[in-house]
């Protein structure tokens, strides 16, 4: 028997192309839709409002139609109160639990909306006795907690979009080389002083490559000049930043000349092992070991940094978290505020925060492998942006227009 349900939808529905991509998984379902009504915003920057009838062959296959779409901001139109269930195992969820997405959230309760607060993919919405809703990952749920389950009473929202000058529409199509990337690089720098201006937190989380490419101290410059407000990264980047202001090398590659050190290739060790005597990077700078680079910046102008660990890692750093359900949540802890994140040269640690962040964080990702954007908004950051170019002339010409010692 057939069944049939009205969703609604509203922001930027219709220049982000998500009317059309939730109307293709309807249709790629096997499903019917009628538009019911649809207001049109008179301009880019005014939302859009649309609803339409869902036609599903059964109840079973309307519910998984519906819960596709509702991760793109299709929302019932019928909902009732968000139904709740009592955990009864510290770290495990109730069946049936709602699995969120990072974008604007809202559950229905006694008859009212409350937001949840602090948007993240993947997590639970756990209600409190005081009706306040919060995101909370599977591993942080306590028993008595209770969490919302199925679909009923939730809402999602499109994020509404900042006008955006002509440059930036180039980084809303699909991630290309053949993009001006000068004018992508002047219209992020626009975004950050905006954001800083707001009162806004930038986030950095960098790969080695930005080490290897030479833009180490281009980034050290943006963190002097105050720039960047929390660091992200793993033991390698970290090492590598180390070995560079310590050695001149990377990888035991000079930095000058390019050309391999002899023995070079123990210098990430001796260095890992200097700091490792230390202490932590914060005491291998007081004590005068390390007098430059990324993380000197970051000790000195009180820039808190974030290093995850990995089972590659050599060493490791004393300052790298090991666990990586404890680096992840230290993560979480440094995220309030954060206005912009710059993905620069990272896969593994990129997707790790694109995972964590709002969708209402505008999130440049800045790699040489178009894959890497790709890759990130596939896994659900479906506000990140892709600039594909070298990281290195990225972060020189961003140093250039925001630093007053350029």
């Amino acid at each position: 028997m057939k069944a049939t349900e009205t969703v609604e939808m509203q922001g930027h529905i219709v220049d982000s192309l998500t009317l059309a991509k939730v109307l293709d998984i309807v249709v790629g379902a096997g499903a019917e839709y009628t538009l019911d009504e649809v207001e049109l915003g008179r301009t880019s920057s005014d939302p859009s409002r649309g609803r339409r009838s869902i036609t599903a062959d059964d109840d079973v296959a309307l519910a998984t139609l519906l819960d596709q779409i509702h991760l793109h901001g299709a929302n019932r139109v019928s909902a009732g109160d968000a139904v709740l269930a009592v955990s009864e195992k510290d770290g495990v969820l109730p069946a049936g639990f709602y699995s969120t997405t990072n974008l604007p959230t809202s559950v229905r309760l006694a008859g009212r909306w409350r937001p949840v607060e602090r948007p993240e993919m993947d997590c639970a919405v756990v209600v409190d006795d005081s009706g306040t809703a919060r995101t909370v990952p599977m591993h942080r749920v306590r028993s008595g907690d209770r969490v919302v389950t199925g679909s009923d009473g939730i809402r999602v929202e499109m994020p509404v979009r900042a006008a955006r000058g002509h440059a930036f529409e180039f980084m809303t199509s699909e991630v290309s080389s053949e993009k001006p990337q000068a004018l992508l690089v002047a219209e992020v720098c626009r975004r950050a002083a905006e954001n800083r201006e707001a009162g806004g937190r930038l986030l950095a989380v960098c790969g080695p490559a930005v080490v290897h490419t030479g833009a180490g101290p281009d980034l050290a410059r943006l963190v002097r000049n105050g720039w960047v407000d929390v660091l992200f990264a793993g033991n390698g980047f970290a090492t590598h930043d180390i070995e560079s202001n310590v050695m001149g090398t990377s990888l035991g590659v000079s930095l000058g000349e390019g050309t391999a050190a002899e023995g070079g290739h123990a210098n990430h060790l001796r260095v890992i092992n200097e700091v490792r005597r230390h202490g932590s990077i914060a005491g291998a700078v007081r004590a005068g070991f390390l007098g430059g680079g990324v993380l000197y910046e970051c000790v000195r102008r009180d820039v808190p940094f974030v290093l995850a660990g990995s089972i590659r890692d050599d060493g490791p750093l004393p300052d790298v978290v090991t666990d990586v359900v404890a680096a992840a949540d230290a993560m979480r802890d440094q995220l309030e505020g954060v206005g912009v994140a710059l993905m620069l040269a990272s896969t593994l640690h990129g997707i790790a925060t694109g995972n964590l962040l709002p969708a209402g964080v505008q999130t440049f990702c800045v790699d040489i492998n178009q894959a890497v954007a790709i890759k990130l908004s596939d896994r659900g950051t479906h506000q990140a942006l892709g600039i594909v170019t070298d990281v290195g002339l990225f972060l020189r010409q961003m140093a250039d227009r925001l630093c007053r010692d350029a």
